[in-house]
């Protein structure tokens, strides 16, 4: 039984997409204006860095809920799964800019040097790395044009999630109450994922064979 969920005219849904975006970017801009006066504390460019990479993971869990959530509550929020997806990206790149720009300010070789020495910076940047393919091809167009190779390419995201879940983790030395609800919630995701087609193959073999006993019974 579907448990009822909040929906809005259709006539307003492209408004609320839109919506979604400015509200989704909102936090990055607060607290952009919070370090350019001053009031991000001692370590602006690091208080910066993790709340940037902290929505990140917040929208990247909300984008792998959209499918839960309709499988197993009845809420039907695709319309807007695309724009958390993005909103995901926009925050990591926004992430790995503070990064790259104010905290290493430019240096590719002391970027490398601490991709290879620290693992959680590794996983992070394979997470950068696959998410752009995937938001490249958010768009009508590479649907169509794509066609099933489009459903394959954006299986990526759960190795994304795994490469978040896992920067996420490593990024401090111990992990606190809020930490270990976001990656658990990852992983909750990645192993819905890798449930679903076993419980889908699962149903259509019940529904054949309720079938095929339908017709037994009939033709006896």
């Amino acid at each position: 039984m579907a448990i009822p969920s909040f929906s809005l005219p259709k006539r307003w849904q492209p408004a609320s997409v839109w919506l979604l975006y400015v509200v989704g970017l909102a936090p990055a801009a607060w607290y952009f204006y919070l370090g350019a006066t001053g009031g991000l504390g001692a370590d602006p460019v690091k208080t910066f860095e993790l709340f940037l990479g902290l929505w990140a993971i917040r929208f990247l869990i909300l984008t792998l809920a959209v499918s839960p959530a309709r499988d197993l509550l009845g809420w039907n929020y695709l319309r807007y799964r695309r724009a958390l997806g993005l909103l995901c990206f926009y925050y990591v790149a926004m992430h790995f800019a503070v990064y790259m720009v104010l905290d290493q300010a430019l240096d590719v070789a002391a970027v490398v040097d601490d991709v290879l020495k620290r693992p959680f910076i590794m996983f992070g940047m394979a997470g950068l790395v696959l998410l752009v393919p995937l938001t490249v091809t958010s768009n009508n167009l590479s649907i169509r044009k794509m066609g099933s190779k489009w459903i394959w390419l954006h299986k990526l995201v759960y190795i994304v999630a795994a490469c978040g879940a896992v920067h996420f983790a490593l990024s401090t030395k111990l992990l606190d109450l809020e930490q270990y609800i976001y990656v658990g919630l990852l992983i909750l995701m990645i192993l819905y994922r890798s449930y679903r087609p076993i419980a889908r193959s699962r149903k259509r073999s019940q529904e054949r064979r309720g079938s095929g006993t339908r017709t037994a019974g009939a033709a006896g």
